[in-house]
Formats: C-alpha cells, sequence, structure tokens
C-alpha cells in the first residue's frame, strides 16, 4: 500500500493573481470617437487610449505628440522624393459686394497647390481635406490691398504661410490647433508619402466707401478630386461692377442669381480655353481676335450664348439689359464697357510649369 505523506506542501496562490494591472479594453464608440477627431488608423487610437487609460482628452494629445515624433522621422524619409501629382485647392469666403457671407462685402479668396508623389494619394480623404485646409487659410489670413486699388491676386510667400495657423475649411472660425507645417508633416506621417506646398495665391480687399462700384470673385475647379473646393485645374476671376443704381440692383435676388452664373461662366472660359490674359487694348474694329485673350474668345461657356459672341460682347450686352448703364448726358457716364468688367485671373494645372515669384523686402 502507498501511504499518502500528510505534510506535502500545497501551492500558494497569491490574491493578485486574480487582478488584471491592464486598463480596460477601449470602447468602439471611444475609438471612433477619436478617429473623428484625429483621422489617423483603428490600430493608431486604440494605442492612444490604452496608454491614456481610455481618456481621450489625453489620448488626443498623445496622438498629437507621436505623431510630431514619427512625422519628423518620415520627413526625413521622404524628403527629396518628387511630388508630381496633387491637387489644386480653392477657397472663397466672400465673393464681394452684395455677398452675404460672413467676410463680405470685400473679396477673400485663395487657391493653392499641393502635391504628392502618387495620383493614389492625390485622391485621398485626407490629403484632399489638408489642402482645402490651406487654401481657407489663405484666403483668411493674406493681406488685405487698399480699397482703392484694382483687386488683382498677389502670391502668398510658402515660408509665411508654412508657419500660419491652419484653419479648417469645414469652419473657418473654429480655433486653430496646428500650423500649416504642422498639418503638412502630420499627413505625411499618416500617408507615407512626400507632400510639398508649391504656390498660393490670395486676394483680400476692403469695400471702398462708395455705392456705386465693388469687386467681385468667381471659381471653377476642374477634374474635382474627393473635394468639390479640389482637382487638377481651377481659375479665379476678379470683377469690377459699376452702376449708380447698385444698391438697388443688388437687393434682388435674381440679379445675384444672375451675376454668380456669369461669374461661374467666366471663370470656366478661361479653364476651358488657352487663356493667357484678360484683354487686349489696342484692338480695333476688323481686326482679327486673338484666340489667347479672354475677351476675344467666342464666350462658348455662358448659357444661351448660341451665337458665339466674344466674351467682351456678352459682357456689355449683359450690362445693358439689367440697366446698369448711364446715359450720354450723365456726369458719372458709366458705359457698356464700364459697367461689368475684368480684371485678373489665376489659372493653374497640377504640374505645370511655373515662374517663382520674387518677393523683395520694403
Amino acid at each position: 500500500m502507498f501511504r499518502l505523506c500528510s505534510h506535502i506542501r500545497r501551492p500558494r496562490i497569491s490574491p493578485c493573481k486574480f487582478y488584471s494591472t491592464q486598463p480596460d479594453k477601449p470602447s468602439i464608440q471611444l475609438v471612433a470617437e477619436l478617429r473623428k477627431r484625429t483621422e489617423v488608423s483603428i490600430s493608431k487610437a486604440h494605442e492612444a487610449l490604452i496608454a491614456t487609460n481610455n481618456d481621450v482628452t489625453a489620448a488626443l494629445d498623445w496622438v498629437q505628440k507621436d505623431l510630431a515624433i514619427s512625422g519628423v522621422k518620415k520627413v526625413a524619409k521622404v524628403e527629396g522624393r518628387e511630388t508630381k501629382e496633387g491637387v489644386i485647392s480653392t477657397s472663397i469666403l466672400s465673393r464681394g459686394i452684395g455677398s452675404d457671407e460672413a467676410y463680405g462685402p470685400g473679396p477673400r479668396a485663395g487657391m493653392i497647390e499641393l502635391n504628392c508623389e502618387t495620383d493614389f494619394v492625390a485622391r485621398n480623404e485626407l490629403f484632399g481635406n489638408l489642402a482645402a485646409d490651406i487654401a481657407a487659410s489663405a484666403a483668411v489670413l493674406a493681406a488685405p490691398l487698399d480699397a482703392e486699388k484694382l483687386p488683382e491676386f498677389g502670391p502668398f510667400p510658402l515660408d509665411l504661410l508654412h508657419d500660419l495657423p491652419l484653419i479648417s475649411h469645414f469652419d473657418v472660425e473654429a480655433e486653430p490647433t496646428r500650423s500649416v507645417g504642422d498639418g503638412i508633416r502630420d499627413t505625411i506621417a499618416k500617408l507615407g508619402e512626400n507632400i510639398s506646398l508649391r504656390r498660393a495665391t490670395a486676394l483680400s480687399q476692403p469695400p471702398e466707401d462708395r455705392n456705386d462700384r465693388g469687386v467681385r470673385v468667381g471659381s471653377y475647379i476642374h477634374g474635382s478630386v474627393n473635394n468639390s473646393r479640389n482637382g487638377r485645374i481651377a481659375a479665379l476671376v476678379s470683377l469690377m461692377i459699376r452702376s449708380l443704381r447698385l444698391p438697388k440692383i443688388l437687393s434682388s435676388t435674381d440679379f445675384r442669381k444672375d451675376l454668380e452664373t456669369m461669374e461661374r461662366a467666366l471663370a470656366q472660359q478661361i479653364v476651358g480655353f488657352d487663356t493667357r490674359s484678360v484683354m487686349y487694348f489696342g484692338h480695333v474694329e476688323g481686326q482679327e481676335r486673338d484666340p489667347l485673350v479672354l475677351y476675344d474668345q467666342p464666350f462658348m461657356m455662358y448659357p444661351g450664348n448660341e451665337a458665339g459672341q466674344v466674351v467682351e460682347l456678352v459682357l456689355q450686352q449683359w450690362a445693358v439689359e439689367r440697366g446698369m448703364v448711364t446715359s450720354m448726358d450723365d456726369p458719372e457716364q458709366i458705359t457698356a464697357a464700364s459697367a461689368l468688367f475684368v480684371v485678373d485671373f489665376e489659372k493653374w494645372t497640377v504640374g505645370e510649369s511655373v515662374i517663382e515669384p520674387d518677393f523683395v523686402s520694403e
């Protein structure tokens, strides 16, 4: 027979074995909330919440610090890679006189080109939102022109824009949390491609202290990519509108709709044709029209112009039909040619050759 030993020691079980020191697993709702506010991956949101014991506020700080660290490493890794793809993004916060936007009645608009390595990333929603945010930042933060000057678009210095706050195009009144440069760095970290801001332009101008004329801005995007503000080709156009009855005319909803149709048609014309300049001042009756000059082109983009009249004549007829022209006896004579006219435009295509502007310190 076998005898049982009465003094065999039983293993002692520590009470600590019954408890976990790990934080609770983040819920799907918390992960979704953090991703919505930061646009990081599911795994990164999960990691941030675990590291901060499911504190969303602390997780936001964790993500920003992690992006800054990983972003610097990523930027160093992809630096020097060619960026030939991308988008042109526009932002119009105020069309100008007659506008009911918060930034009216002076015009406020911006346009930028943001480049990346591949068409795949150019179509990415995160990349598109960054481009739209930078365009909005340019529109909001551009130095204003004097009210009396012609409304011409001016280049926005890129080194300055990189250091300025990145403003959300979804809500330009929201408090910025990072700079444009930080936004580019963070997006490089998330997408893994080199991203570069190639150029920027803007027009910001307070209204003149007079009620017989004002400035308007229009835009058109061709080849829209994931965002109606972004595309492969884009144009901004500025116009001057004049009438002794301007306040009354602008109070008409129909007139404002017609004006917006005209602005869009002009920008679309500039994009659709090989347009190099607005007008040729030396043109005489009977002289052959120049297809590179906007005013000399058949206005194919304007609805109802079946006769194919040139842009110059369509603008004049438009102003006459809406009662904007004064009589010959009026001391402040406004002619068909001066009631509505194009002042300036910018037309950009992704990857095209450009002449870099010179910024001279005053």
